[in-house]
């Protein structure tokens, strides 16, 4: 029988380090990749395992990745905001939702091999998030008083195995225990719209766990070219602090998600990549939910309640690796991903503008005479402005807001490091 032994102090270095910091905005709130590796070709890793990070993108992959250890950090720095216009409560004027400009994000990842045919790993990584803070309150003019914003952060601690059906095909599975924490603050205006009018606004940090699978599949079908397939389940959660803001009564699940991937050996030297992912927003009433009802009488916190509007999101990877010398790889690759925020919905996502859509990365990696990686990666989210269409209704409290338009904007750069240990 064999024994497995994790190494649980780096583990619970690393999921302590990374509960309170988490805070990704790049396809919708999901993150563009997993590990440095992946993040370094556009998140690229479906039918691609690169490191112990993996299973975050298909669990079927750590059956190619062997025994090692990875660690890393990323540096985060996005730059969002808003503004309103042609709006009768005030003039027009412009916000930043920058006010804390930088976020620190760990990952761990470790997989072991426990025979020729079973392979076991953990991962702890952030999942994504959404993060606001805007010194002067894009509300305020409605009557909503100090600073506004939300925090919403998921971090996913993930024991995975994989089983090599024969010498090209791995099944996987993964257990996807999730953490949330949410904060909102400067939005009480809307408590007047509410079934909890006390659970909207300024509660401190809630938390919510859950847990869901992750499934996966990878197969190479011909020389050089590996297929991969994985699937998510939707993982429940819910805010009772915020049962007044959220759809059915605080509810706020992580949405199902599912992608296929391929990989290609051009020669012994480059590797070309792609996947496609799917993300199911429209699937959880907090975020999928339209406002519009809210104005018609609808109160926040109710069964089917107004969200945030948001559509289901289609990402697109393409990625390459080149590897220049024995010890030395480079990567690069572009992501293009759907725009989940409608032009009617952006007067409630001045608190959430997940708009960027297209991404553009490089990274590389070095290997070391004894063997451990070091890897660095950057990316780039270009800005992107979605202007509001009768985003804010015309009228007075309670069936409008003095009409006009909301205005979200988001640009991003990352930048990552990593050093993975062979075993």
């Amino acid at each position: 029988m064999t024994t497995i032994h994790f190494p649980l102090r780096p583990l619970a270095i690393a999921a302590a380090l990374l509960a309170p910091v988490v805070a990704h905005a790049t396809n919708g709130y999901f993150s563009h990749g997993y590990g440095a590796k992946s993040l370094g070709i556009a998140g690229v890793g479906i039918a691609l395992p690169q490191d112990a990070l993996a299973a975050a993108s298909n669990p079927a992959g750590i059956a190619a990745v062997g025994d090692r250890l990875d660690l890393g950090l990323s540096l985060f720095a996005p730059r969002r905001g808003g503004d309103i216009a042609g709006n009768a409560f005030g003039p027009n004027a412009s916000y930043s939702g920058s006010d804390k400009k930088a976020f620190f994000i760990p990952e761990f990842g470790y997989t072991r091999k426990l025979d020729a045919t079973t392979h076991v790993g953990i991962a702890v990584f952030g999942n994504g998030g959404m993060n606001t803070d805007y010194a002067t309150n894009p509300y305020a003019r409605f009557g909503a008083a100090g600073k506004a914003g939300i925090n919403l952060e998921q971090v996913f601690i993930s024991p995975s195995v994989a089983y090599k059906v024969n010498e090209d095909h791995a099944l996987g599975a993964a257990l996807v225990l999730a953490h949330q924490r949410f904060k909102a603050q400067g939005i009480g205006i809307f408590g007047g719209f509410s079934t909890a009018p006390g659970n909207v606004s300024d509660q401190g940090t809630d938390t919510s766990n859950g847990a869901g699978v992750r499934l996966g599949w990878t197969g190479k079908v011909a020389a050089g070219l590996t297929l991969g397939a994985t699937w998510a389940s939707k993982i429940d959660g819910r805010f009772d602090k915020y049962r007044g803001l959220f759809a059915d009564n605080g509810g706020f699940d992580i949405p199902e998600n599912f992608g296929v991937g391929v990989a290609f050996e051009a020669t012994k030297a480059l590797t070309l990549a792609a996947d496609v992912q799917h993300i199911r927003y429209s699937k959880v009433g907090s975020v999928g939910n339209p406002v519009a009802p809210l104005f018609a009488g609808q109160p926040l916190g109710s069964a089917n309640a107004p969200g945030f509007g948001w559509r289901d999101v289609t990402v697109l990877k393409l990625g390459l690796s080149q590897r220049l010398r024995q010890d030395l790889t480079v990567r690069g690759g572009v992501s293009y991903a759907t725009q989940p925020v409608r032009s009617s919905e952006t007067f409630f996502n001045i608190l959430a503008p997940g708009v960027v859509q297209k991404h553009l990365t490089a990274g590389a990696t070095w290997t070391a005479p004894g063997g451990g990686e070091l890897t660095g990666y950057y990316a780039h989210a270009f800005g992107k402005t979605v202007n509001g269409a009768n985003s804010i209704p015309p009228g007075f409290p309670p069936g409008g807001f003095g009409g006009g338009n909301a205005n979200v904007n988001l640009r991003e750069n990352i930048i990552g490091i990593a050093y993975g240990w062979k075993l």
